[in-house]
Formats: structure tokens, sequence, C-alpha cells
């Protein structure tokens, strides 16, 4: 199964795209983690879209794996945010194999292999994830040992190895970040169900605790300098798989939010009109206002995955570029479905209509990385020639 190259075979059938319509709403009101999605979405070959073709994947670029992600977002955004984290994974793997770099040679084996991979970066304390984090690393024979709490973890029911980043303090004036894979069954592994949310309910994003976790060192994939001084190509890949994915995934709820805000407001009707209430003109200015807030994000977006997609030289630039990107389409995204529900009125607050849900489901799109105060912060620092790194951070 490919997706490129004239051989274009998408997985997503308009039949599979309408049975995760019909089920997001239960898995939300359930709160119930979407495993008929899932298994669906598997079987189709879906989670190996990114996978090179040599390995038995589609070989899909970024841009044509978030293309496929806005899609299933309109119809499933919790489904959509949770494979994404599968996804990112393997797609910058993929990325750096392309560039000659085979650091995540273990990313690529473990997806060939059918295993599932969440991501363990959020964490309790840690406003840079990633970068800093609050689980420790203690270097042991053979490998190293975790200790820490990871939250906010997706695909808790089925993933197979948690991606995780901790701190190895040993040398206090060198910290150092290790990144990679522990197993589901290792010692000191305990789930804690704790997800029950205002929205994106069926990601089953529940903590994982690490008490005394043993990780091999061949399931590590880079040990580097804490900070923006350790960044390179894998945490570069990295955000742009995760950010434009994240977006991708919100933009798509504002697809949706603006086709049911257009077929319902034609059977919305006031004393006031004698025809429906789209021929109302503050009617018209508002939904021309979602209409444009949804044409701008996806300018940004796509000239970002394309610019990625094609290998444009961006250089140190394009860390700004990526979070600037995210930020951008998820606020528009939340404008547009905002706007909605003031155009629709009442109607929109109640659980039986689309729109209740996904206005709740937008709302994470400013909580997920990176945040608006971080990409502020990092954004105006790198604009003003400031090194982020540098101590301390605020005065």
């Amino acid at each position: 199964m490919t997706i490129t190259d004239g051989t274009r075979t998408d997985p997503l059938t308009d039949e599979m795209l309408a049975r995760f319509d019909a089920r997001a709403a239960e898995y939300d009101r359930d709160n119930q983690f979407f495993h008929e999605d899932f298994d669906e979405l598997r079987a189709a070959g879906y989670l190996d879209l990114p996978l090179p073709v040599d390995m038995g994947g589609g070989g899909a670029t970024l841009a044509e794996v978030d293309r496929a992600q806005r899609r299933l977002a309109r119809v499933a955004p919790a489904t959509a945010v949770a494979v994404n984290m599968h996804l990112y994974w393997v797609g910058l793997a993929a990325d750096l194999r392309r560039m000659g770099d085979d650091r995540c040679a273990f990313i690529l084996d473990a997806a060939a292999r059918g295993k599932i991979l969440a991501a363990g970066h959020a964490e309790r304390g840690n406003d840079i994830p990633v970068l800093l984090s609050t689980t420790s690393a203690e270097r042991v024979d053979g490998g190293w040992k975790l200790d820490g709490h990871k939250i906010f973890g997706s695909l808790t029911p089925v993933w197979d190895h948690l991606g995780f980043h901790a701190m190895d303090t040993s040398d206090p004036d060198a910290p150092k970040i290790v990144h990679g894979f522990l197993d589901r069954d290792a010692d000191g592994v305990e789930v804690i169900e704790t997800w029950d949310t205002l929205g994106m309910r069926a990601t089953a994003s529940h903590d994982t605790v690490l008490d005394g976790v043993f990780v091999p060192d061949e399931q590590i994939v880079v040990v580097c300098p804490a900070g923006f001084a350790g960044a390179d190509a894998f945490h570069v890949s990295l955000f742009a798989w995760a950010l434009l994915g994240f977006a991708s995934v919100y933009l798509g709820i504002a697809d949706r939010a603006l086709e049911e805000t257009t077929r319902q407001i034609h059977d919305k009707s006031s004393l006031g009109l004698t025809r429906s209430m789209a021929y109302h003109p503050e009617v018209q200015h508002r939904v021309a206002e979602m209409a444009m807030a949804i044409e701008t994000a996806s300018a940004v977006l796509d000239r970002n995955l394309d610019d990625w997609s094609n290998g444009v030289d961006h250089g140190e630039a394009w860390p700004a570029k990526l979070f600037t990107a995210k930020h951008v389409v998820v606020n528009e995204a939340w404008k547009a479905v905002d706007t909605a529900i003031d155009v629709t009125g009442g109607a929109g607050i109640f659980r039986r209509n689309r729109l209740e849900q996904l206005f709740r489901d937008a709302r994470f799109g400013r909580i997920h990385p990176g945040n608006t105060l971080l990409v502020h912060e990092l954004i105006g620092k790198m604009t003003l020639g400031i090194n982020p790194d540098e101590q301390p951070r605020w005065g």
C-alpha cells in the first residue's frame, strides 16, 4: 500500500469515515476508547502510512499524512489526535532515515512488527517538554533506570512502547536528556486511569507512573544535552510531525464546524425574516469570518507541510516556523468553532448537536504543546536573539 508517486491508495474510504462519524458521539458520551476505529485503521494500514515502503508501509510524507489526518478529524477528532502520537514517531524516524540518520531504527523496526508507539512527554511542572524533564534517568549496567510520572498518555489501552524523555543529572553542570522507548510490561510501569475530561474523551490519555523502570540501551535513541543546546534533527523532526499533526487535527474540527453551521443555519428561522437565518446579514458576516479563518489557517499549514515534505532548507528558522504554524492554526480553528456556536444559537449547546462536541474538543488545541505561553516566549526570544536556555528564564 502506497500513497505516493502517482499510485495513491488512500486507506480512508468514505464508508470508514461514515462509521467513525457515527461512533464518535458514543465514544465521547461514554468516555470510551475508540477500539473499533483503532482496529479499522490498523487493518487498513493507516498506522503504517509514514513507514518506508521497503518496510511494508505507505512511504507517505508529512504533508500526505496530515492531510489524511485533517479528513479523519472532521468525523472523529479524538481518534485523529490519538493516532497522531503513533504517526509522529514513525514519521520522524522515516524522515531521519531519509537524511541518512539511523538513530531511530528501533522505531521503524517496532512499527514494521505492528507495535504501537505512544508519547510519554507530558509531565506536571515541566512547561518545556522534550527538552527538559521532571523524570529522572540513572545510568545502570546495560541501560537506564527511570523514575517519574507521565501524564496525557494517549493510546493508553493499546500502546506497546511508550516514547519517553528523562533527565540525567549525575553531572549537575551538564545535565542530559535521554530519549527512548520503554516496554509496557516492564517492571515498575503502572498505568493510572485518570482520563475523564472536557473534550477529546476517547483518547484514553491516562497517567503512567515509572518506578525504577529499566530500559535497555538498544531502546535508547538519543542522549543529548538538556535544553535547546541539545536540539538537532531529531528534535526538529519531532516538532514538525507532532506540531503540524496537532494543527491538522484542529483544522479538521474547524472544517466540520463550518460544514455543520452552513447546514444547520438553512433550517433556522426568525420572526424577522421571511426566509431562513442564512439570509440574515450578520449571520453571513460571521460565517464569512469562519471561512476566512479556515482559509488563513489552511494557507499557513499547507505551506509548512509542503516545505517540510519537499526538503526546503529553513535552517535554524524551522523551530520558530513550526511553533508559529501550530499556534496560528489552532487559534484560527478555535475562532471558527466559537463562531459556529454563536451563529447557530441555543441548538448548538445540546449534546445531540454535533457542534457541542466539536466545541469541547476544540478547547484542547491551545493546550497541546506548544501552549500559548511557551510559544510566545520562544518566538520572542528567538526573534530578539536571546538564547532560550539563558537563565533565569524571566527577569
